[in-house]
């Protein structure tokens, strides 16, 4: 990013880290991204409740994140955001790069104390 994020925009960006800063709206979106999902599905793929996932949804959809298509009686979600799931990937690979940082410095500890053996 070449200019500095202008004041204006702060507010607006801490809504959208606000609805994913929350594990069962994660587990919605996760689910929408293999595709567009009515709510029972919803709630089969994250084991939420059906007034749980609505009222997620719905936050979700006010936020712009998801969108919604009526379909006689059911209605059906998908993702409407689509950096929402290159967000969670790049979240996701930091997370592995930590993990792996973190399991090379306690083998460099393991092997330190092997080196020097036991008291």
């Amino acid at each position: 990013m070449d200019a500095p994020i202008p004041d204006e925009f702060l507010e607006l960006m801490a809504e959208k880290f606000r609805m994913l800063a929350d594990p069962t709206r994660l587990a919605i979106l996760r689910a929408l991204m293999s595709g567009e999902r009515n709510v029972t599905h919803v709630v089969l793929e994250t084991g939420a409740s059906q007034a749980n996932v609505s009222k997620h949804l719905k936050m979700l959809a006010e936020a712009g994140l998801v969108g919604r298509r009526k379909q006689g009686l059911q209605v059906f979600y998908r993702l409407d955001d689509p950096l929402v799931q290159d967000l969670c990937k790049l979240v996701c690979e930091s997370i592995v790069e930590e993990a792996r940082a973190d399991v090379e410095r306690q083998e460099w500890l393991l092997q330190r104390w092997g080196a020097k053996g036991r008291p």
